[in-house]
């Protein structure tokens, strides 16, 4: 058995003993060159081995090292052979002589001490472990450990996002039940709260630290931003405003709503901004699946018009100074591009929410026949001729807001007062309606309980018959203002029904009953492109809009009996696009009926009285196209010009006159070469609702 170095114990020993002995042997033998390499290392103390002496030369060749006992010459290794044996290991017995024993070395592997072999070089000592190895041996642990732990953290976190997304989505599916009901009549102070927690809970992944993180994962967290930008949305709209404003209204206060629900606009205009440019970037980023990405596209086009409307709603609002806008009311029983006849104006105030009524003018407060310093392009004077700059009541004849509520600005300020006006606004009977859907029925100073079925009838004909507007204007007035004053008490201390207010706003600016201009060119640019600010588009990459505009010249209110028609469609080809526009007007009265009329409703011109009324047909083309062909039908119908382009459009002008009962047509087509958006139509806003039918390509 071999020794141990020193007479150490055979006891075990631990890894740190294990190297430091290493390390010492190492030094042991870098500092001795004279020991052979791997001898001590085989454990055999010297002292305790013995001599080592070279075999006798055979040949000239050392053959094999030999053993002998220290002094007395026996052999150490094993005892003499046997006579007539052979010799030990195989060594050859020579005749005759007589040699002290010895042991032949077995060779290097058979024994822990290397075999002498002088014929060769030592071969290269075997290099001892090192704490090189030692400490690749911790690396590969460690990175072992590390890829071990990152793993079970990574599926952890799958698992986690998984769960939470399962939550996301049944509290938004439950959200989107509470919104079907509210759509359904459900009311607004019972399901907004309910909606409200909904929102909450899967709003909650915008603090999931997992989930944040998650959503810089390539394509799948986009996926995952979208997700929580919609839940963030929906908790802002219920929980930051929608339940807030709730309970304001159901205060008894006669504080104007909107002063008290200001401030929460203020609060949550900083959270909407961010969420509508976070989800209109997520929108476009072409990494969302189909069931998310219809989810982001409904709340995109949500935001993109809330964000400007938190953004500069509280300015307009007076939020930081008092503003002035003048709210101009359009009759449409006298029909005017717009709508009708600029009838009377109210200047209004809003200072830090609060609404105020300022000043009122009626037609009859202005100068006529003297024009004011409008800037109006030249087409719109070949068309509508100066009557648009000198008469307030035709201000409305060209379909473009801005224009109209520059001309009327300039009215008020030159005629009425030199105030400063921030912004103008437009409402006709036909809104008016809408809105006291919300607000329930109003008692007017006559006497009149007006309902929205029938405020029409009220402001655009019974008005007439009860009072001659020629011999008591003033009368009329009055029944105007006080309409207004009423209307407006209701709707500033927040008397009416909000979800029945919203849908009333909704359907007025789609139907073009409301419009609205700013004055400030930063809000007007947000608003430019909305129905809201009365303008047609300019180009046809979402739709190919045309419009069919009519204008009573009759000085007459006879459009409370106007029936009307427009039928468009459209042809496409590889090469462009064909869109033919058929027209027809029918004044829906009889002779006999129109005899009894009162005179403030037949035609101004006493020659015509209640037997003819002439009505100017303005039909504007899709922008890059030309005027094709015309044609008429009817007795008293005729082409007034179509070489005219305004507003970026080939217009097609018609003059028509019609008797009781009468019907005119007219044919338009226009084309042009290029590529057209389907095909969309606006018209003048009647108090009988056009009719006909809208045929895009295919």
């Amino acid at each position: 058995m071999p020794h141990t170095q020193d007479g150490a114990s055979g006891a075990p020993q631990s890894r740190r003993e294990q190297r430091r002995a290493r390390e010492a042997a190492e030094a042991a033998r870098a500092a001795d060159p004279t020991q052979v390499a791997g001898f001590y290392a085989t454990g055999i103390d010297a002292a305790a081995t013995a001599r080592l002496e070279l075999g006798k030369p055979r040949g000239g060749i050392l053959d094999r090292a030999a053993v002998t006992g220290p002094d007395d010459g026996r052999a150490t290794a094993s005892a003499p052979a046997a006579s007539g044996a052979p010799a030990v290991s195989g060594a050859p017995a020579e005749s005759g002589a007589a040699e002290p024993a010895t042991t032949i070395l077995p060779a290097a592997h058979e024994t822990p001490t290397e075999r002498l072999d002088m014929t060769r070089p030592p071969a290269e000592p075997p290099v001892p472990p090192s704490a090189d190895g030692a400490d690749r041996g911790r690396r590969r642990r460690r990175i072992r450990n590390g890829i071990l732990i990152a793993v079970s953290v990574l599926l952890l976190a799958v698992v986690w996002l998984g769960a939470r997304a399962l939550i996301v989505k049944s509290e938004l599916e439950a959200a989107q039940r509470v919104v079907n009901h509210i759509q359904d009549g459900g009311t607004l102070p019972v399901s907004v709260p309910i909606l409200g927690e909904h929102a909450a809970a899967a709003a909650a992944v915008s603090v999931d630290p997992v989930w944040r993180l998650a959503e810089f994962v390539p394509w799948a967290g986009e996926n995952l931003r979208g997700v929580r930008l919609a839940a963030e949305a929906l908790d802002v709209v219920t929980n930051k405003i929608g339940t807030p404003a709730l309970e304001e209204m159901a205060k008894d206060t006669d504080e104007s709503i909107i002063a008290r629900v200001l401030p929460l606009l203020e609060d949550s205009t900083d959270d909407v901004v961010r969420i509508a440019d976070g989800i209109a970037a997520v929108k476009d980023s072409g990494a969302l699946i189909p069931q998310v990405q219809t989810g982001v596209n409904l709340v995109d086009s949500v935001m993109q018009v809330a964000a400007p409307a938190f953004e500069y709603g509280p300015e307009l609002l007076g939020a930081n100074g008092a503003r002035n806008y003048l709210l101009v009311f359009q009759n449409n029983a006298e029909s005017v591009g717009l709508g009708g006849s600029a009838a009377s104006q109210t200047l209004m105030t809003a200072d830090s929410g609060n609404l105020a009524i300022a000043n009122q003018a009626s037609s009859a407060d202005y100068q006529e026949f003297v024009p004011v310093d409008a800037d109006v392009d030249q087409s719109a004077i070949d068309l509508y001729s100066d009557y648009l700059v000198h008469h307030i009541n035709t201000s409305s004849s060209r379909p473009d807001f801005p224009t109209m509520a520059d001309i009327v600005t300039r009215f008020w300020q030159r005629d009425i007062a030199d105030d400063t006006i921030d912004g103008v606004a437009s409402i006709d009977p036909i809104a008016l309606g809408y809105i006291l859907e919300a607000t329930g029925p109003i008692t007017l100073t006559t006497g009149d309980v007006m309902d929205s079925g029938n405020a029409a009838q009220l402001l655009l004909s019974d008005v007439y018959s009860r009072w001659n507007s020629y011999e008591d204007p003033a009368v009329v007035d009055d029944f105007f203002a006080s309409v207004a004053e009423q209307v407006f008490a209701k709707v500033s201390t927040g008397d009416f029904d909000i979800q029945s207010m919203l849908w009333a706003i909704n359907h007025g600016i789609e139907g073009g009953n409301i419009l609205f201009h700013s004055s400030h060119d930063e809000v007007q640019t947000q608003i430019a492109g909305e129905r809201v600010a009365g303008i047609l588009p300019k180009d046809n990459v979402d739709q190919t809009t045309v419009g069919v505009f009519f204008r009573d010249e009759s000085a007459s209110k006879i459009d409370y009996y106007m029936k009307s028609n427009v039928d468009a469609t459209q042809t496409c080809t590889a090469e462009g696009s064909t869109v033919q526009v058929t027209t027809t007007l029918h004044l829906d009265i009889t002779q006999e009926a129109a005899d009894a009329l009162p005179d403030y409703v037949k035609s101004g011109n006493l020659d015509w009285g209640p037997t003819t009324f002439r009505t100017q047909v303005y039909v504007y083309g899709p922008p890059g196209t030309t005027v094709e062909s015309v044609s008429v039908e009817g007795d008293e119908v005729a082409l007034k010009r179509d070489d005219v382009v305004d507003l970026d459009r080939p217009v097609a002008w018609f003059e028509t006159y019609l008797n009781p009962s009468e019907l005119a047509t007219v044919t338009a087509t226009f084309s042009g070469e290029g590529d057209f958006g389907p095909l969309a139509l606006r018209t003048t806003p009647m108090v009988q609702t056009t009719t006909g039918t809208v045929t895009p390509c295919g």
